[in-house]
């Protein structure tokens, strides 16, 4: 009789300790949601050749961009935190460290307005990107593995993915983790480093 009682507590006690653990290690630096690690590191990053949000005549190619390191940053209009990233993105841009690479893409199939919805965006808040590829069906953001809008990925000269962030960008983040990482891949660095 008392194994019915002593059991629910038992195990309420083992999540418990569970979930104090993991609140433990992130507080004092360990496990950080937020850190997503790419299956992508290390590998090619995955080509596309979508149309312009800019110029819907023209396209953007991945392959263009091969031979120079480059950033891709995903986003759509949809998302708060692309919005809250907008301005360190146009920062990042005025730095000219390396070129920046829109993919705009769409939250689901049913909004079709994202392209103009996109091109106002970037008439009105300012246009970070080089080029803004416009991913009509969402693909593009699954073939590079993206979870959620906004992340941003780091490319080697040789077209492979170096690092990966997910969530909006800040110019303190920028100079800690990618600038880093650019100088080391200028230096001739093996691709594919973890945050």
């Amino acid at each position: 009789m008392k194994l019915r009682f002593l059991l629910p507590l038992l195990i309420f006690g083992a999540l418990f300790a569970t979930f104090g653990f993991m609140l433990h290690r992130t507080e004092n630096g360990g496990y950080d949601p937020k850190i997503i690690q790419s299956p992508l590191l290390g590998k090619p990053a995955p080509a596309f050749r979508l149309i312009s949000v800019e110029d819907p005549t023209k396209f953007v190619d991945t392959r263009d961009y091969l031979g120079q390191i480059y950033v891709l940053n995903v986003w759509g209009t949809w998302c708060v935190g692309c919005r809250q990233e907008h301005p360190a993105l146009l920062e990042i841009a005025r730095q000219q460290l390396v070129p920046i690479v829109g993919l705009d893409t769409r939250q689901d199939s049913s909004d079709s307005n994202e392209l103009a919805n996109a091109q106002q965006w970037l008439s009105r808040l300012g246009n970070p990107y080089v080029a803004t590829a416009f991913d009509a069906d969402g693909r593009a953001a699954i073939d590079w593995g993206v979870y959620g809008a906004p992340e941003t990925f780091l490319i080697d000269a040789k077209g492979y993915v170096a690092y990966k962030h997910v969530g909006p960008l800040s110019v303190e983040a920028w100079q800690q983790k990618f600038v880093p990482r650019i100088e080391q891949l200028r230096a001739g660095s093996v691709a594919g480093s973890k945050p």
